[in-house]
């Protein structure tokens, strides 16, 4: 019995809809009609440990300017949204301004930077620009312990790795924030760095035979080569998206996405009465008394004697019953 309620359970978890957003769909979807986008920022206060930090994050903005459009289009493409805009301004002095503080996390195992913002400041923004919500892309420094392997898949080394990270989050003038990646609200986590800022040099190790390799920063070339490197389509031909930002976007598109047709109708709940099995067949009718065919006993015995009735009775074989409301 424990085992058939179990099975019940994650086939139920399977068969219904998940709500990613922290609060429900419907909800999210009356409030948020007009989202603004702002500009992808870089926080160079977090742990970007390149020695060419300045340089990199010029590389990165760069990078960001060039393909945060595809993002908007993207976005505009769900239909969830009645408008959807890039945000004017400096990103650098946007962040400055609306940013309260940064922390970083390990939530289920996932390590990511949680920003908090000013509420006041938030509002203000949204109230000048006539926005339900907006949405707020990061770009941060992170370094976590991990393993990298070598391109042959020979040889890994598990060791500190200094990353790029991108999170977002959609907030509300009451500082609410009604969704955010990474996302936490799905059955399998997974959230993958924007990109590797370091690497083990495997041949290196091999050319002068030392047992670990070394880890090493790329190249600012190689950084821009990386974010540059175009989307091939099922074809294998070169598109115009970014192959390292298209991972991002369609990755936080899947937890953005929902039907609002099917919203609205689990929105409205109808209770119809079950009919009675009766009254799903065709319905009974009960034929008028007048309308009834009389009852006609059985013929007497041939040996039986013949006597006439009397003079004004009636005979058993004719009477007829009277209908109801007739007068005699």
């Amino acid at each position: 019995m424990k085992k058939i309620m179990l099975l019940l359970l994650v086939l139920l978890s399977f068969g219904c809809a998940q709500n990613r957003f922290n609060v429900p769909v419907d909800v999210f979807s009356e409030k948020v009609k007009s989202l603004g986008v702002l500009p992808i920022v870089v926080d160079a206060g977090s742990d970007i440990r390149h020695p060419q930090k300045e340089e990199l994050i010029q590389l990165v903005d760069e990078m960001n300017r060039k393909y945060e459009q595809q993002f908007v289009r993207k976005l505009k493409g769900t239909g969830n949204f009645n408008t959807v805009a890039i945000m004017d301004g400096d990103p650098k002095q946007l962040f400055e301004n609306l940013l309260f503080r940064r922390e970083r996390r390990n939530d289920a195992t996932i390590e990511y930077n949680k920003y908090f913002w000013k509420n006041d400041e938030l509002k203000n923004y949204l109230t000048k620009n006539r926005l339900d919500a907006v949405m707020v892309l990061t770009v941060s420094g992170l370094t976590k312990n991990d393993k990298v392997s070598s391109s042959t898949l020979l040889a890994s080394l598990t060791s500190d790795y200094n990353y790029l990270v991108l999170s977002a989050q959609i907030l509300d003038a009451n500082g609410t924030t009604l969704w955010e990646y990474p996302n936490f609200r799905s059955r399998l986590l997974s959230y993958d760095p924007l990109i590797n800022l370091q690497y083990p040099d495997f041949s290196e190790a091999d050319a002068n035979m030392i047992s670990k390799a070394n880890v090493k920063f790329k190249s600012l070339d190689g950084i821009r080569k990386k974010l540059d490197e175009k989307r091939k389509d099922l074809l294998l031909r070169e598109t115009s998206e970014s192959d390292v930002y298209s991972r991002q976007f369609d990755e936080m598109l899947s937890y953005l996405k929902y039907d609002q047709n099917n919203e609205k109708k689990s929105s409205v709940k109808t209770i119809e009465t079950p009919l009675a099995p009766a009254q799903q067949t065709k319905p009974l009718v009960t034929p008028p008394a007048a309308t009834q065919a009389p009852t006609v006993p059985a013929a007497a015995p041939s040996n039986a004697p013949t006597t006439a009735p009397a003079v004004g009775s009636k005979s058993p074989s004719n009477e007829i019953a009277p209908a109801a409301g007739q007068i005699f």
